[in-house]
């Protein structure tokens, strides 16, 4: 079983001089490679001049992740693809136990680790942390971290178990089942392309799972952090796609019709706390999400399906009405 270790860069020499190192070093028998989505600083030339052993992909243009991904990873052969953000650190076998699990389990496609603040390394990391789940309504939310409600790793998620979603910070997955799905769509073009990536795996039968025995820390927000209202912008312009594209049924626009009342509800939030922009940006999200639904219901002829993808109806309701801030409060 052949592994590529894939790192996506734009303009990012800082990032890969801090954490490059530590993917050299730990990844022993898989190929690493930048792929650099025609970046303008002189990362590249920093890679080839300090670490020859990574192979270089130059896309053409600034993709974003989901084009920048499906562009690099159309031109390797390995068996397994590990798409690795730029500021990861890996620790030492953070491969080994997720590789063994593939060799394991036939229906395996995609998988994550254990996914640790690097800035604090006794907590999950909100991106990905112990693996993703949706709620019905397509809001995201995490073992470890649901909204901003984050765990301290105790070892309570040290475990195997299938997921939704496996995070894009720290993606394996194996190179059939990514050609099979066409890759990403490169209609989202930064974030949650993920989950819907992971979605239509597991419409074509597919497992997804969560593997604790490894772990790597991310500092995360490293291209648009969480301040940022481009980031809120695709966070809810894309949930929303997602549902379009792959919930089966009439009932989708029921769904569409409530998250048009959570959103609204999480505008006037953002409002009262002064943060204009971002209360903008999910005005901005709705207007660019109808523009965009003729284009989805064609990609909903293919790939919609009735693969039950929730089991909690309603993760806004249970966190800020209920109190249940953490995973195991919603079971």
């Amino acid at each position: 079983m052949t592994t590529a270790v894939v790192i996506l860069n734009w303009n990012g020499k800082a990032l890969l001089e801090q954490f490059l190192p530590s993917v050299v070093q730990y990844s022993k028998g898989a190929t690493v490679y930048v792929a650099d989505n025609a970046s303008t600083d002189d990362s590249i030339s920093f890679v080839s001049r300090a670490f020859p052993s990574v192979k270089i992909i130059r896309n053409t243009e600034n993709g974003g992740y989901a084009k920048g991904y499906n562009d690099a990873l159309a031109l390797l052969t390995e068996d397994i693809f590990v798409l690795l953000n730029s500021d990861v650190e890996v620790t030492e076998h953070w491969l080994e136990p997720i590789l063994s699990e593939f060799k394991k389990d036939d229906q395996l496609v995609a998988a994550q680790p254990k996914i640790l603040d690097y800035k604090d390394k006794s907590k999950f990391e909100y991106a990905g942390a112990a693996g993703g789940f949706i709620d019905a309504l397509g809001y995201p939310y995490c073992r470890g971290r649901i909204f901003s409600t984050i765990e301290e790793d105790a070892g309570q998620y040290d475990d195997i178990r299938p997921i939704f979603w496996a995070t894009g910070a720290c993606l394996f997955i194996t190179s059939h089942a990514f050609k099979q799905v066409n890759g990403f769509d490169e209609d989202f073009f930064a974030h949650q392309e993920e989950i819907d990536l992971c979605w239509r795996l597991q419409s074509l039968g597919g497992t997804i799972k969560y593997i604790g025995a490894s772990k790597v820390y991310h500092v995360g927000g490293a291209t648009l952090g969480a301040a940022n209202p481009q980031k809120t912008f695709y966070n809810f312009r894309n949930t929303l796609l997602a549902l379009v594209k792959n919930v089966k049924g009439g009932h989708v626009w029921w769904l569409i019709i409530q998250r048009l009342l959570w959103d609204g509800l999480a505008g006037l939030q953002f409002l009262s706390q002064g943060k204009f922009a971002h209360f903008l940006a999910i005005f901005r999200a709705h207007v660019s999400f109808y523009r965009l639904v003729p284009k989805f219901l064609l990609k909903r002829k293919k790939w919609a399906s009735t693969f039950k993808y929730y089991t909690v109806s309603s993760i806004v309701w249970l966190y800020f009405f209920r109190s249940k801030k953490k995973y195991p409060d919603l079971t």
